[in-house]
């Protein structure tokens, strides 16, 4: 009974997902269609109240425009981005995280993590594989009711704004994903 429940509900998340979550070119994208995406989502960003804000101030963004989360007990995430630097992109990276604990549905997001301090991107940098949380720590920006980045949070050396939410599951946390460098052409 136990083991055709798990098939069930297997089952659902996988049918759930593939209409939560049409194909995304961006995973396993070249460069250029991964540029393209933070375009596109740097342009959103720029729509919310305060995001100008953070642009100016930092010194680098990482901006990861398409992030899946999956989970059936265990969970996990995964997405592509890159990093700018006074607009230009220097590098690539993506994202990875798992979690085990009740969990169950499927989501998409955004999410813009802001250097606001020179110290701070040159460690990011210079590190071969970075662990939110252990590596470095990063104050998850709330955007308030009326749509606006609370500005309180831009004192802090890292930054990260997740956004666009789509799908099942809801979660803030940028706890334990670790972010590496990655070749694309």
């Amino acid at each position: 009974m136990r083991k055709e429940l798990i098939k069930v509900l297997t089952a659902a998340v996988i049918a759930a997902s593939i209409f939560v979550f049409p194909a995304e070119k961006s995973l396993a994208a070249t460069a250029e269609a991964i540029d393209a995406d933070v375009d596109r989502a740097i342009e959103i960003f720029k729509d919310i109240k305060g995001a100008d804000n953070v642009l100016t101030k930092a010194k680098g963004i990482l901006v990861f425009p398409i992030v899946l989360k999956a989970g059936l007990g265990i969970g996990g995430e995964f997405g592509e981005g890159a990093l700018r630097i006074n607009g230009k992109t220097v590098d690539y990276y993506n994202t990875a995280a798992a979690s085990i604990g009740f969990q169950l549905g499927g989501q998409k997001k955004t999410i813009i993590i802001a250097f606001l301090d020179e110290n701070a991107l040159r460690r990011f940098r210079e590190s071969s594989g970075w662990k939110i949380g252990a590596d470095a720590s990063v104050a998850v920006i709330a955007i308030g009711a009326g749509g606006a980045i609370d500005s309180a949070s831009l004192n802090e050396p890292i930054v990260g704004v997740v956004f666009g939410q789509k799908g099942l599951m809801y979660n803030l946390t940028l706890e334990g994903a670790k972010i590496t460098k990655i070749r694309k052409k």
